[in-house]
């Protein structure tokens, strides 16, 4: 609705992003390094982030399909790559082989279905230990790649947020494959492995979740700086008295008075029921709890200590990404993918 302003907005942190994008690029040592733009950007609006990472240097994009390709293609320039995670399916042909992205290729039958129509260059995925998308490491590589211009062949971690030994497993597949299939460049590491270091960094890193404020591993901690602030507006400031319950099934009963805002948000933005409870909003810094259940579109806040709060008023959500996974139970990826399309997103 042209004008209309909602009463829920990300406020997007432009330098943030930056900065995230720019201590990933130096931890990525000699390697380039890309970014990981599916999902809309991981949920902040892919336009919006490319645009703000071209300008930085980034030169290397990936997305999941070729609807978020289309979405994003206008913003390409002279040595800027944007790669096609999923490949390309018979119904992708027609505008694979007209656009500047690359296919990353999956199957014998993308890679079989590209040569065919001289679809030019390419990228590869071949699976090293994930059990998910690619040609499989202990497949005959060369018979099913003959005659493609592959510029980066990719494979991906499994479980590079842990110190597990299929990590050094998937990375000795890795360069086995390196050896038997030419490429112009390799590429095995997202955020995690590239703070595994320059072993898994090979010629392109593609970090997603570290760019957007989340901590892949240890080694990001004080590096990483929170991208995404949720904030919704009071729409009724009301009395809670003690005996008096809130919300739905009553899983909050008041054993006094209470101040309560009501606040435009819900679990269809993505602010999921594992909050119930346990989130909490800010008002210049100073948290108040969420007391009882999230509902579809609205959450209460104890607001008893800052009498000042009143209707239109706007509070920000406790949101940073390693401590809202731990209260919720959700994982980093889900808090940001999850934000749904009813927020403004204004980028500062």
């Amino acid at each position: 609705m042209h004008g209309y302003i909602a009463p829920l907005r990300l406020r997007l942190d432009g330098d943030a992003l930056v900065s995230n994008w720019r201590w990933l690029a130096g931890a990525s040592g000699d390697a380039a390094c890309g970014a990981a733009i599916k999902a809309d950007g991981y949920g902040l609006g892919a336009v919006g982030v490319m645009r703000r990472l071209l300008r930085a240097g980034c030169r290397d994009f990936f997305v999941s399909n070729w609807g978020e390709a289309a979405a994003v293609e206008p913003l390409l320039e002279e040595g800027v790559g944007l790669s096609v995670l999923h490949g390309v399916r018979e119904e992708d042909m027609r505008q694979a082989l007209g656009s500047r992205a690359r296919p990353i290729l999956c199957t014998p039958l993308q890679a079989a279905r590209w040569r065919a129509a001289g679809g030019g260059a390419c990228d590869l995925m071949v699976d090293t230990g994930m059990n998910r998308l690619g040609l499989d490491w202990r497949g005959d590589l060369a018979a099913a790649t003959g005659g493609l211009e592959i510029a980066t062949l990719l494979s991906h971690l499994a479980s590079a947020d842990e110190d597990v030994a299929l990590n050094a497993t998937q990375r000795q597949r890795f360069v086995g494959i390196r050896n038997a299939v030419a490429a112009q460049r390799y590429s095995l590491a997202n955020s995690a492995g590239i703070c595994l270091g320059r072993d898994y960094h090979f010629d392109l890193t593609r970090p997603g979740l570290a760019l957007y404020g989340g901590i892949p591993r240890d080694q990001a901690a004080g590096h990483i700086r929170a991208v995404v602030q949720p904030q919704a507006q009071v729409l009724q400031r009301r009395r809670l008295i003690a005996g008096d319950s809130i919300g739905y099934n009553a899983i909050f009963t008041a054993d006094r008075d209470h101040e309560v805002a009501i606040l435009n948000l819900g679990y269809a933005d993505g602010y999921l029921r594992g909050f119930s409870g346990k989130g909490a909003a800010r008002h210049e810094g100073e948290r108040m709890p969420l007391l009882g259940r999230v509902s579809m579109d609205l959450i209460a806040v104890d607001v008893s200590a800052r009498p000042d709060v009143a209707e239109g008023d706007w509070m920000t959500i406790d949101y940073a990404l390693p401590d809202a996974a731990a209260v919720s139970g959700l994982s980093q990826y889900e808090l940001l993918t999850g934000l749904g399309a009813r927020f403004d997103r204004v980028w500062e």
